[in-house]
């Protein structure tokens, strides 16, 4: 989702409006979030999207035009890329853990009976753990490209690389995918099992 006046909110917002930029907050709030949520877990993606949203507010002026979206999701991924090294130099407990605590709240429909419900929820867990088993740079190509819908020219533009090795981090974090739920497609609910 892109907002329509994002521009003239960014602007009033380096001009210190903190109405404008609280605008872009619950504007993008729920993209930044489910972003710490899949790269983190859910212990440390709240703190990680709120660390996101004050880093961006004190560097609006560095913020030079383009896609604000794909600016604020590079901050986030940043921060995210960050903990992961905290937490790989300092482990405490592990991502696994962390994901067994719960599912991404952001699978859920609410118009879905419980059995459904059930069923998305299992595979939102196998996904997330599939997601948490890849390279770094290629979990956040994945998420910014397969679940928040980013443009390849945004992507670009968010990982700070050639729209080559966009293309590349992606192709590889979808076949890793692949094989990581083939590898586990009796666990998965029947109607998501992948065909060999």
């Amino acid at each position: 989702m892109v907002i329509a006046d994002e521009g003239q909110l960014v602007q009033r917002s380096q001009k210190g409006d903190l109405g404008a930029f609280n605008a872009l907050v619950e504007a993008y709030q729920r993209q930044v979030y489910n972003l710490c949520l899949r790269m983190l877990g859910s212990a440390a993606a709240e703190d990680a999207a709120q660390e996101a949203f004050i880093t961006a507010y004190r560097r609006l002026d560095s913020f030079r035009g383009g896609s604000f979206r794909a600016w604020l999701l590079r901050i986030a991924a940043n921060n995210c890329c960050d903990e992961l090294r905290r937490q790989r130099s300092r482990p405490a407990a592990s991502l696994e853990a962390a994901l067994e605590a719960g599912s991404p709240a952001d699978i859920s429909s609410h118009s879905a009976g419980p059995e459904e419900e059930a069923l998305r929820r299992e595979l939102g867990r196998h996904l997330q753990q599939g997601l948490a088993v890849l390279p770094t740079e290629q979990r956040l190509a994945i998420i910014l490209r397969d679940i928040h819908g980013l443009s390849y020219e945004e992507l670009t533009e968010a990982l700070g690389c050639s729209l080559g090795t966009v293309k590349s981090r992606i192709a590889r974090a979808r076949s890793r995918m692949r094989e990581y739920l083939m590898a586990r497609r009796e666990l998965l609910p029947s109607q998501f099992r992948l065909k060999e």
